[in-house]
Order: structure tokens, then C-alpha cells, then sequence
């Protein structure tokens, strides 16, 4: 029977590996990565790894390109205003060391590159949060030439941006993560670090809150969730499983996560997925192949049938041969469980299994029986001596205990464990608790053997072709895989052969001879057409001159065009006068009860951010009665209505395919204007009043202008990230008009795909079956240090915690008008409609120079359900 799916594409995508440092990127060539991504020593998101400096660029560029492998640098953070000399400066090192390509997060960034330079490839970080063919089109508008999707992507969402962008016509590549470990929140929008400690994953300066424990509390009371504390922490990505599906969906480039990891990690996941992709395009390429990811063949992908998050043995593949030996090396590579993340869809019940938030390797098995020194376990993995293990007694904050292994005795199905003498208290050790490999020294010296020595281990195909007759030169032309070609003759001529002719084995014997090169012969055509004879010793020469040929023409570097006569100021917005307007006071509410308390206080400009919907309706309906009160009250405002209160409506966060519906609802309150949150609302708002919410991370001039003129905003959040100095330097950098900043608040820290209501409250899987607890209950996260954040969830039932502690800029709220900003904006999330009352009441009081800052700080503070803390804007 024929098929009505299209004829598949059997491009082999790029295998990207990191590096953050110079072992790293040997260990990633050595083990057959086509291109690695580093960072340099400033402006990358991974700030904690050792990173490579600009000095380095020209020596590991030659080292990258001779191998044949690509080299992308990392510029994935948010830039100030400021930095905008040195980050141009950075950039133009960048782009004459022939860097193949920069990963970037900033808009305006972006823009800066396309000034500098017209051709020099720019990749869409996933920083950027792009999730739809909206987003690829933003990206390509910026100048970009290829797209790291979010991580929050399935096959099937993945699929569909395939088939949008194909039809508009913007077809940029795709890049997916393929392995590594997950963010919890989208990579972008995740405020965790920076309100909690000041230290922005925006700038690579992640402290990673998510892997930390967490209690569940619902209705005011703590769920006993029992050993699961870790309520944010997701098991890491290993898309091994759907190598073919992703093969067929047509992504360019496979990413592996790790720039903080060590080079053994590199060497192991890259050998793994290299290994597995050859094998994936190898059988893809046969006639009526009938390769299927294992998914669909089903094998589970390996996760939770067993309590620790694991699958059992059996459903496991141990003793499978090369499916063992692929799991096996990727747990002891680096695990906290082995997942195929959202690739599959939505399954909150194994996306996170919540037990422990730290690396842990392979399972091996529980405690059954303690005697004599010796620690009894039913194996469900293989353990050897010298192997170090973990005892997981399920308390994974606290002090564990573990080893290395000195002997193993065999029984049956079981295995008695020997340790060092005074090595671990097995007093600490109990009947029951969970056994872990978290060493295996063999391994690691294979892994760390791979890329030790000096000379080439893995070697990439050339393809040699030979030419040649009687009395004439013989020929040899060789290409590798990169498009680089040349040409050898032989400094002696052929002579009709008696023994031992040039026959293509002979041929294939004496070119085939690459060991200690970083070559392999791959394909030898021969064209001689008679028994032709040329001497070994020449045959040799030519061999050799062949790879120091395409070694030349690969370390060359690669020659971006780049402008001498820009600069950033090029780009600059004009500077306006300020505004003489007095200060308007913004607030957003989270309900309709907020909604009718903010009114009361006679509020002109109101945003709404309900968690359904459907419930703008209603909202808009009450701003409206109230305009019809207003005019009532005063004729004067019949022809003035500037004066009458407006209705701003906030769509959610993230837009995936298929979900225009929601922005459809959201449009059919009818409200005065819609606060844009990301490509997607941009385009599906185009004739609509909109205002950019701080999701857009608006930082610097560049992406300000960007927004302003492309887009016709009327006005932008600027970004959470910056503090008061940075926050000045945007105002003075732009017309003040532009913006408005949020002075009060509960910074939405993490944003996520993962729906904490689903996985802890219920069985259920996603919005399909899990009774909607989100609905029901109000729940708060309780982070170690006591302080409970606020939990919410949204129309496509993506979560947000909201942190527990309000904050506030009051105290700079002075000096922001001296500068001319005139907007200024507060937030509430569950604050009661008196509440709602008293705080407008004061920060009126303070726009209008009623109260200082100061005053308005101390009184604050003083209210303990408000717990306001001076928040990002402080320095």
C-alpha cells in the first residue's frame, strides 16, 4: 500500500557538542562531534565554566577546522547598555578569527552583528524562546540563520514549525537539544536566580534554585509527598530513543548540553550519539527501511516503572548488547535519570520523578541483607571492584554515604559487597536503601584514552579518485566531506606493470594508509584502464602531499566580510524630549476582585493576567460599566475620553503550534490593548494597541529600537534584569516615553512547561485526565529557607511560581522621573482587594511626592504579609 507521507529527507544532522574548555573540545573531535559551541570570557550563559579566552580563538579555530569540525561561539546573554562598545568589540574578534557562527539571545545584539557584518552566520539561541514558525520568522527578520528551538518542543510541535515555516517560506534550520540536562523553566524567562540572589540566568549566572528541595503546600497545608522533595528538578534529556523520529522531522543539528561538564562526559555522550546517528542514517538510507524509533517499537524510554525512576531490567534491554552498552554509558556519563523529556509530549508523572536533584549514574539495586562488613544487593546492573557507589537512603540533601567497591562476591542473583576498611559507617546503611554507580574507573580511562594523544583518533572520510595513462603522470583527486578538493600528480610517470598492476586494491591498500591522519578513505574510484605500474615510494609522497593539502585548505580561516566603517552608535535611537506629563501609575491584577478594588481607586490603566481566559470578558465588562459611570458622573469626559479608564489584556507566555485559539479567545474580550509576551502575539496582534511585557527582555538601545519602530508598541517593559544603574542607562539611551517599568511586584520566577498541579496532585498526565487540580486548590512552593512561593497555572496549563516576597523600587522611583519616565508599574498576584486598596492609595502617594520612597519602604517592610524586599532594581 502506498503512503501519503512525503518522501523523508535523509540529511544528517549536525552532531553538536560542548566545550568549556581545551580538553572538552579534544575530547568532542575525538569522538566524532561535526561542530562543538563554547564560550568565551564574557556575555555566554555558562559564566561557571572555565571557557576559552579571545586570545584562543585563531589557535582553536586552526585546531577545529584541520579536523573538520565547526566551531560556534556563545554570546547568549543579555546585553546592557553599557557593554555595547566592548560586546562590538568582542564581536568583531569573533568574526575575523573565522568563527563559524555566534548563538545569540539579544535582539539587539543580532542587529549589531548584521551591521558588522552582512554574511557572518547568526544561530537563534535557545535564550530566545522560540516555540513556533512565528518565532522562526522573528529570528529570520533579525538576520539569523538558523534557530535553536526551546527545549519544551515535542516531535510533534517540532513537525508542525517544519511544515509553517516550509509554507511561509522561512525556512531557516532547526536546532533541537538532544541530551543533557533539562532547565525546568523555559531557557529566557527563567527569573529564579536573579530574584532570589541577584545572580540572572539572562547573564550566565544560573544558581540553579530548581534542583533544589521544595515542600508542597495546598490550602495552607503541607502534602506529604514523602521521599519526593525535588518538585522542580526534571530528569535529564537522552533523545536516544527518537533518533529517528528526529532525523525525520528534518532538524540540521543535534545539541548536547554540558559546557560545565568534564571532557570524560563530552567523550562519552558525544561517542554514544555519534555511534547511534551513523547507525540511524545507515539504515534510513536502505531501500524500505523499516527503522522506527524505539518508542514506536515499544520500548519505553527509560524511566519509571521502578520507584527510583528507572525501568526494570527486562523492560531496560540489559544484556541487549549495544542498547546496554548505549544507557549504560550515558547514566555513568552524568544522570538524574535518563528521559526522552517533552519530545514524547506532556507527561508530568515522569518528567520529574522528584527523588533527588543531583547527579546519581546507574542503579544497581536495594540493600537486602548487612553482615560481616559485606552489604548484600540484588544487582540490576553489573558492578565490578574499584566501581564507586552512592547508598540513596532517599534523604539526598543530606550526607550520604558510599564508596569504592573492593570486592564483589557473586551469589545467584544477588552480590556481596566488599569495602575499604573505615571507607563508609555502615551504621548509616539500611536494609532497603537504594545502591548507585556513580564511578566506573574502566570507563573512564577508555573515555580519557580517546582524546589523550596527539595525534588524530577519529578520522573523517575523503573520497580519492586516480586518473592515469602510459607515460603520463597518474593522477589523484581527493574531497572530504566539507567540499575541500585537490589534486596530486606523481613526479614520475606510469610504466606498463609485469607484477603487482595498480589494480584498486593495491590502490585502496597504499591511499587507505592514513592512521595518525585525520583522514579515512572512504571511497576509491579507479580510472586507469590498463596494467599501470608507479613505485610504493612515490605512491606515498602523493598520500602524504593529499593530507597536507586538505589540512591547509581546512585551518584556513574563514573570511567574513566585516565593516571598518560602523559602529553601534550607527543604531542608536534618536534622543526626544522628556515628557512633561505627570506620573501615571499602571496595575495589573490577577482577578476580578483586584480588577473591582483597582477600579475603586480610580486606576486609568489596568492590566489584566487571569489565569482562564475566558474571564476577560466579565473583566472588560466592568471597565466599560465604569466608564459609563465616569461620564455619567463628569459630562465633561463624553468628548474626553483620556481620562476614562482602559483595559489591557495579557495573553499567556508561551504560543506553541496549534494554540492560536487561545490568542482567538483572548481577542474576543474586546479590551483597549493586549500586553505582548512573545513572536507569536506580535504577529497575531499586529492591528491591535499592544504594549511588550518584560518577557521580550528589552535591556539595551538596540533591542528597544528594534521593537518600537518594527513593531509600532506603544510602549515596553524593560527587563527585569536590570538594576537601577542599568535601568538609567536604557532611559538615557531611548526616548523615556518608551518604557515603563514595574516598581512593585511578585517576580514571576520560574516559567514552565512542567505543571506541578498535575504531577503532585493528581495521576494524571496532562489537562486531558489529571481532574484539574489547578482549579481547585491554591498551592505554594516552600523553599528551604521557609519562604512560600506562590503557584499558578495558565490556560495552556503552563506553571508559574511567583516568589513569596514582593518587591519593590519605591526608593528609585525619584530618580526614574527626573529622567523623564512617566510610566510605572505594580503588580498583584493573591493580595486581598483591601490589600489591593492600601498599596495604590500609597503608591499614588508617591508619584505624587505625597510620601518618599524611603517612607514608603519602611512602611512596607513593616507589613509582614508583604515582605518587600528591595528587589532587581537594587544595586
Amino acid at each position: 500500500m502506498k503512503s501519503d507521507r512525503p518522501q523523508l529527507s535523509l540529511q544528517r544532522p549536525e552532531l553538536l557538542a560542548p566545550a568549556g574548555n581545551w580538553e572538552c573540545a579534544k575530547a568532542a573531535v575525538e569522538n566524532g562531534a561535526d561542530a562543538i559551541y563554547f564560550g568565551l570570557d564574557r556575555f555566554n550563559a555558562r559564566m561557571r565554566a572555565e571557557n576559552f579566552t579571545e586570545a584562543d580563538l585563531p589557535q582553536l579555530m586552526t585546531f577545529l577546522h584541520r579536523r573538520g569540525v565547526k566551531g560556534y561561539v556563545t554570546v547568549n546573554t543579555l546585553i546592557f547598555p553599557k557593554e555595547l562598545a566592548e560586546a562590538q568589540q568582542y564581536l568583531r574578534t569573533i568574526i575575523a578569527a573565522g568563527v563559524d557562527a555566534v548563538i545569540v539571545q539579544d535582539v539587539g545584539i543580532c542587529r549589531l552583528i548584521r551591521h558588522l557584518s552582512p554574511d557572518f552566520p547568526i544561530h537563534a539561541s535557545t535564550q530566545m524562546t522560540i516555540t513556533s514558525a512565528a518565532g522562526v520568522e522573528f529570528a529570520q527578520s533579525l538576520g539569523c540563520q538558523l534557530v535553536v528551538l526551546a527545549r519544551e518542543c515535542s516531535l510533534q510541535e517540532i513537525n508542525k514549525i517544519q511544515q509553517q515555516i516550509a509554507q511561509q517560506e522561512t525556512s531557516l534550520p532547526l536546532e533541537v537539544f538532544v541530551h543533557g540536562a533539562l532547565c525546568v523553566a523555559y531557557s529566557g524567562q527563567c527569573l529564579t536566580s536573579e530574584a532570589l540572589g541577584g545572580r540572572s540566568a539572562n547573564r550566565g549566572e544560573c544558581a540553579q534554585a530548581c534542583r533544589m528541595p521544595y515542600e508542597l503546600i495546598a490550602d495552607g497545608e503541607v502534602v506529604n509527598l514523602k521521599e519526593r522533595k525535588y518538585l522542580l528538578s526534571p530528569q535529564d534529556l537522552a533523545g536516544l530513543d527518537v533518533l529517528p523520529d528526529l532525523v525525520k522531522s528534518g532538524v540540521t543539528c543535534l545539541k548536547i548540553e554540558g559546557r560545565l561538564k568534564a571532557p570524560e562526559y563530552v567523550a562519552n555522550v558525544t561517542r554514544v550519539y555519534r555511534q547511534a546517528l551513523d547507525g540511524v542514517m545507515t539504515e534510513l538510507a536502505r531501500p524500505n527501511s523499516l527503522v522506527s524509533s524505539r518508542r514506536e517499537e515499544g520500548i519505553k524510554a527509560p524511566l519509571s516503572t521502578m520507584p527510583n525512576g528507572r525501568l526494570t531490567p527486562t523492560e531496560r534491554g540489559w544484556g541487549r548488547g549495544q542498547l546496554d552498552q548505549e544507557h549504560y554509558n550515558l547514566e555513568m556519563a552524568f544522570s538524574r535519570g535518563l528521559y526522552t523529556g517533552w519530545f514524547g509530549g506532556i507527561n508530568n508523572q515522569e518528567l520529574v520523578h522528584a527523588r533527588f536533584g543531583k547527579k546519581r549514574g546507574v542503579y544497581l539495586g536495594e540493600v537486602t541483607r548487612i553482615h560481616n562488613e559485606q552489604v548484600t544487593v540484588k544487582l540490576e546492573a553489573p558492578v565490578k571492584p574499584g566501581d564507586g557507589i552512592v547508598f540513596d537512603c532517599g534523604h539526598p540533601e543530606a550526607k550520604e554515604e558510599g564508596g569504592r567497591v573492593y570486592a564483589v562476591v557473586s551469589k545467584g542473583k544477588e552480590a556481596m559487597l566488599t569495602f575499604g576498611r573505615n571507607d563508609l559507617n555502615l551504621r548509616r546503611v539500611h536494609i532497603g536503601d537504594r545502591i548507585w554507580k556513580t564511578s566506573d574507573p574502566e570507563l573512564e580511562k577508555q573515555l580519557r584514552q580517546s582524546f589523550a594523544g596527539e595525534n588524530p583518533q577519529f578520522q573523517r572520510p575523503i573520497d580519492v579518485e586516480v586518473y592515469g595513462e602510459i607515460g603520463q603522470p597518474l593522477i589523484a583527486i581527493a574531497r572530504d566531506r566539507l567540499g575541500n578538493i585537490v589534486q596530486i600528480e606523481s613526479t614520475i610517470s606510469l610504466v606498463e606493470a609485469h607484477t603487482k598492476p595498480l589494480d584498486t586494491e593495491r590502490l585502496q591498500e597504499q591511499f587507505g594508509r592514513l592512521g595518525n591522519t585525520p583522514f579515512v578513505l572512504e571511497k576509491l574510484t579507479n580510472h586507469l584502464s590498463t596494467s599501470l605500474m608507479l613505485p610504493v615510494s612515490e605512491l606515498n609522497r602523493m598520500r602524504r602531499e593529499i593530507v597536507a593539502q586538505l589540512e591547509e585548505l581546512r585551518s584556513q580561516p574563514k573570511r567574513w566580510q566585516l565593516r571598518s566603517d560602523v559602529s553601534f552608535q550607527d543604531l542608536l535611537p534618536s534622543s526626544s524630549s522628556l515628557s512633561l506629563s505627570s506620573p501615571s501609575l499602571i496595575v495589573l491584577v490577577r482577578n476580578l476582585k483586584q480588577l473591582q478594588a483597582a477600579l475603586k481607586a480610580g486606576i486609568e490603566t489596568l492590566y489584566c493576567e487571569f489565569e482562564d481566559p475566558r474571564a476577560y470578558r466579565e473583566a472588560v465588562q466592568m471597565v466599560r460599566q465604569q466608564q459609563q459611570k465616569n461620564k455619567a458622573d463628569n459630562p465633561s469626559l463624553l468628548t474626553d475620553n483620556s481620562a476614562l479608564p482602559t483595559i489591557w489584556v495579557a495573553p499567556p507566555r508561551i504560543t506553541k503550534p496549534g494554540e492560536n485559539w487561545i490568542l482567538q479567545q483572548v481577542r474576543a474580550c474586546e479590551a483597549d490593548g493586549y500586553l505582548i509576551r512573545n513572536y507569536d502575539q506580535l504577529r497575531f496582534f499586529a492591528q491591535d494597541r499592544c504594549i511588550g511585557d518584560f518577557s521580550l527582555n528589552v535591556a539595551n538601545p538596540l533591542t528597544a529600537d528594534y521593537f518600537q519602530q518594527r513593531f509600532a508598541l506603544e510602549r515596553l517593559t524593560a527587563s527585569y534584569d536590570l538594576n537601577i544603574a542599568q535601568l538609567q542607562d536604557l532611559l538615557t539611551s531611548c526616548p523615556p516615553q518608551w518604557f515603563e517599568v514595574t516598581i512593585h511586584q511578585h517576580i514571576p520566577m520560574f516559567h514552565m512547561e512542567h505543571c506541578v498541579f498535575c504531577a503532585f496532585l493528581s495521576t494524571g498526565t496532562d489537562h486531558t485526565n489529571c481532574g484539574r487540580p489547578c482549579e481547585k486548590q491554591e498551592v505554594k512552593l516552600k523553599d528551604r529557607v521557609g519562604s512560600e512561593h506562590v503557584l499558578k497555572a495558565d490556560v495552556g496549563c503552563r506553571n508559574t511560581v511567583f516568589n513569596g516576597t514582593a518587591q519593590t523600587g519605591a526608593e528609585y522611583v525619584q530618580r526614574l522621573i527626573e529622567l523623564g519616565l512617566h510610566h510605572f508599574r505594580i503588580e498583584f498576584i493573591n493580595e486581598t482587594p483591601e490589600q489591593v486598596a492600601k498599596i495604590i492609595h500609597r503608591y499614588r502617594q508617591l508619584l505624587q511626592g505625597e510620601i518618599t520612597g524611603s517612607q514608603l519602604w519602611r512602611e512596607l517592610k513593616l507589613q509582614n504579609q508583604l515582605g518587600v524586599t528591595r528587589g532587581p532594581l537594587g544595586l
